[in-house]
């Protein structure tokens, strides 16, 4: 007779759950009581958002989450109906001590619940109110001088303020906000309508209008704040070359996050400036800053922190200024998304220095359409065992040579997007088309040679290794690749911890693929199959026996799915919570809607373009 396991301790059973992912913490955490409280670890909670909607059926989850010491909550759909008001009340009573981050993004709050709610949150380090513009608008947020005492006590320890996308921030309402805030230390204004240019105050220290926000106010603040704030974001706005220098040369002010995305008035000066003042930066986002050349990327060389660098759409840097990143010894993260000129050579080149050290975890060459095999090998053999992320998606010139590279080479990767690669076949995923002699090294640490197209054209014939060697893979999107069949899908896509997997487009793959997928990625998440046209009632109801922890399905343009196979799936797939079935012409908008009501957990529905009713449904 066997013996009945040991009852583990709590803090053994917390240890554990550790290493675990977020799905299977779920699912452990429903073992037993034991295991159920050792869930509820702090530590375990501190990426962990909980969705609450201004609806009844969240206040049975608020009595639930009052066992939980460390919380980050997510309002949504909020307004100033009594349902609403009662959730915000309980939350206050039950939570607010508790919260460690409120998300009000786009929530539509109202003013008097908001002054509910907040001062009774003394442990918070995170508020994000952006998009709250119906919050803004009248101008009176915390305009009681009782509230303001309140709610300023109970911010004191807030860390992160997110004021983003708010069309009614004024520098009066965002002195309110701000004042003693002595360990804030990262501020969002992205996309708010900010005044970089002109002086309203005339030099005047005075800032307190209602109906514009400054670059003076915000410079008076970060003069504040300097000695703690060490993340700023201004994305989205006007903002100037002249401005950004006089907020990098704040006295004090030493910066290791600053995001500037999409400031379409940066220059070369700016950049030049920031790498300058704030030389101790981990993360510089200038993402769609199209005014940019190699210049900029030069003085980033110079940034020898720099761990996070995001240049898309940055679309005159080339590669020549690319070879310096090289010598950067901290970069991990690294976006060239939409850099049409970049193929990816000088910084492979870079990389192969005697002197570099690659650390590179993270790679985007997405939209990089100069980017072919010669630079994928080169990049391979350079960052082999240390690459976790890359995004080859639109590299049109990328074969199946490519692809045993990576997974020759690249076998630590968790990420792999391969979208609209056209040239993608069944040989390479199949581990058919591998390197020549002059990939293989004897040694992990050797300096690797850089090779150009010419020297691929030797014999790529022999068996090598297959898809299925990238055991640690997490996300693969293949939306697009139109040559892989059943034939690879079925033998390839086998991974035990792949989460998310997008196959839109695969026009060729059948229920036999879908079926297999689910049998074999007992860890699915997230699933998208739009246009697959040939799948149908059988494949979806067969598969949906093994996705258990399906959260998110497309199958929009699939004309052969019913509502028979939404009914199994529904009922199978007991954390589905998004569907997009959008111009399935199988369904119509009469079997979503009763879909949607007898399964509520269903929280967002694509259904666009479906017919009223069949001609079936007319008849009778």
């Amino acid at each position: 007779m066997e013996k009945e396991a040991p009852n583990l301790p709590v803090e053994v059973i917390s240890y554990i759950l550790h290493f675990l992912s977020m799905s299977d913490r779920k699912d452990a955490s429903l073992v037993s009581k034991a295991w159920y409280t050792a869930s509820l670890d702090q530590s375990l909670q501190r990426n962990v958002f909980y969705h609450l909607q201004g609806t009844s059926e969240s206040l049975e989850l608020i009595s639930c989450l009052r066992r939980r010491q460390s919380l980050c909550v997510a309002l949504s759909n909020f307004d100033g109906s009594p349902t609403s008001t009662m959730v915000i009340q309980n939350i206050a009573r039950h939570l607010a001590p508790y919260l460690k981050s409120l998300l009000l993004r786009d929530s539509n709050i109202t003013e008097s619940s908001f002054v509910d709610l907040v001062p009774l949150c003394r442990s918070l380090w995170g508020l994000d109110l952006s998009c709250c513009n119906s919050l803004f608008k009248p101008g009176t947020l915390m305009a009681n001088a009782e509230i303001k005492a309140r709610t300023t006590e109970a911010l004191i320890d807030l860390q992160e303020l997110n004021l983003s996308n708010l069309r009614y921030l004024s520098d009066l309402t965002f002195n309110r906000l701000t004042d003693c805030k002595p360990k804030l230390r990262k501020l969002a204004l992205a996309g708010c309508p900010i005044i970089f240019e002109l002086d309203p105050y005339r030099g005047l220290k005075a800032c307190n209008s209602t109906c514009t926000l400054s670059l003076n106010n915000i410079l008076c603040f970060i003069d504040r704040q300097a000695a703690t704030l060490k993340w700023l974001d201004f994305s989205h706005t006007s903002i100037t070359s002249e401005a950004v220098q006089l907020v990098v040369q704040v006295p004090g002010l030493q910066l290791e996050g600053l995001a500037l995305r999409h400031c379409k008035d940066l220059t070369d000066g700016a950049v030049c400036a920031i790498c300058s003042c704030q030389p101790r930066l981990t993360s510089l986002d200038l993402t769609g800053c199209g005014e940019l050349t190699d210049k900029s990327v030069l003085a980033v060389a110079n940034l020898q922190f720099l761990e996070r660098l995001f240049l898309g759409k940055v679309r005159l840097v080339t590669d020549r200024g690319l070879k310096n990143l090289s010598a950067i010894p901290t970069l991990q993260v690294l976006d060239l998304s939409e850099c049409y000129q970049v193929s990816g050579l000088e910084l492979v080149n870079g990389l192969a220095l005697p002197y570099a050290t690659p650390t590179l975890l993270s790679l985007n060459f997405s939209c990089c359409t100069m980017v072919k095999d010669s630079c994928v090998f080169s990049m391979g053999v350079i960052l082999r065992d240390i690459l976790q992320e890359l995004d080859l998606t639109s590299c049109v010139y990328i074969t199946d040579f490519s692809i045993s590279v990576i997974v020759n080479y690249l076998t630590g990767l968790t990420v792999l997007r391969l979208s609209w690669c056209k040239e993608i076949t069944d040989r390479g995923l199949l581990g058919m088309s591998v390197a020549n002699d002059n990939c293989q090294l004897d040694e992990k640490d050797e300096k690797a040679e850089i090779i150009t197209e010419s020297d691929l054209k030797p014999s790529k014939e022999r068996d090598g290794a297959s898809l299925r060697a990238l055991i640690y893979l997490k996300e693969l999107c293949l939306t697009a690749c139109t040559k892989l069949t059943d034939t690879s899908i079925t033998k390839e896509i086998r991974f035990q911890e792949l989460k998310t997997l997008s196959l839109n487009m695969v026009r060729e793959i059948t229920d036999e693929s879908v079926v297999s997928i689910a049998e074999h990625c007992r860890s699915l998440e997230g699933l998208s199959l739009s246009h697959c046209d040939q799948l149908t009632d059988q494949g979806m109801i067969t598969a949906a026996n093994y996705m258990k922890r399906l959260t998110n399905l497309e199958i929009s343009c699939c004309d052969k799915i019913t509502s028979q196979a939404l009914e199994v799936l529904m009922q199978e797939c007991q954390w589905l919570r998004s569907l997009d079935v959008s111009m399935c012409s199988g369904l119509t908008t009469r079997d979503i809607e009763r879909l949607q009501l007898a399964h509520p957990r269903l929280t967002s529905v694509k259904a666009k373009y479906l017919e009223e009713q069949t001609s079936s449904s007319l008849l009778e």
